[in-house]
């Protein structure tokens, strides 16, 4: 009796710790939702490639999305209230980011993009059984940046669904001096989405053919990534003076 008497206070402080880490998160996630509400409903899209995903859509194909950690705000935004599950990271930018894209209609499954993150991967494929599409920010949780990790193509080759390679650009930025340089756009920014054609993989391909298709993916989201550079900056040109 004496032992759990002992032991009570430290067993309330734990409650206590775990009841306010709740009401921290429950409180980051709301006001991350707020915020970006607020931002992104002055952005002005321009889209490219819709068609890729709407004809999954219409044929009921459950997706892989991809692209780059850096464009995870615009992304939140684009696609949100779809129920696609993200893989988020085990840190705790990975706890923040899945308690405010929660407020956005997404899932999250605790994971890594790396081959041997087998939790969050086995997550994701019976999300994608179970007809949902699911994400990934294929260069992270850490990078290097714009370079795509393993575990994306893996999951598409195994589960046979296809990979939806996009990529998101604003005109006018903030540019975050992080690892991913992730991209906030600014308050009636035009904002770019280009939506590549789906890849699709055979079953249970070999590790050198899992390879060709990573440095395919990855070369379609370069290739992305700089066709939006030069949209935006495009406009930052000076017109040429008439002859």
């Amino acid at each position: 009796m004496e032992a759990a008497g002992n032991n009570l206070p430290e067993e309330k402080r734990h409650v206590r710790c775990g009841i306010w880490r709740d009401f921290y998160f429950l409180a980051i996630g709301w006001v991350g939702w707020l915020l970006i509400q607020a931002l992104a409903r002055t952005w002005r899209w321009q889209i490219f490639g819709l068609e890729h995903f709407t004809r999954l859509e219409q044929g009921n194909i459950p997706v892989i999305f991809a692209f780059w950690h850096g464009r995870i705000l615009p992304a939140t935004f684009f696609w949100r209230n779809r129920g696609i599950v993200v893989l988020t990271s085990r840190n705790r930018d990975g706890e923040y980011i899945a308690h405010v894209i929660r407020r956005f209609g997404y899932g999250s499954s605790r994971g890594s993009t790396s081959r041997g993150a087998v939790p969050g991967t086995l997550s994701l494929i019976r999300t994608l059984k179970d007809g949902a599409d699911v994400a990934f920010t294929v260069d992270g949780p850490r990078g290097p940046r714009y370079r795509v990790q393993h575990g994306v193509t893996w999951l598409a080759s195994y589960s046979r669904h296809p990979i939806l390679p996009f990529h998101i650009e604003a005109r006018r930025a903030k540019v975050l001096a992080s690892w991913d340089q992730f991209q906030i756009p600014l308050p009636f920014s035009p904002v770019r989405i280009d939506i590549a054609k789906p890849m699709f993989l055979d079953k249970d391909l070999s590790e050198e053919a899992l390879e060709e298709k990573r440095l395919e993916l990855e070369g379609i989201l370069n290739g992305l990534h700089e066709a939006g550079r030069a949209w935006a900056q495009a406009a930052c040109r000076p017109a040429k003076e008439p002859d």
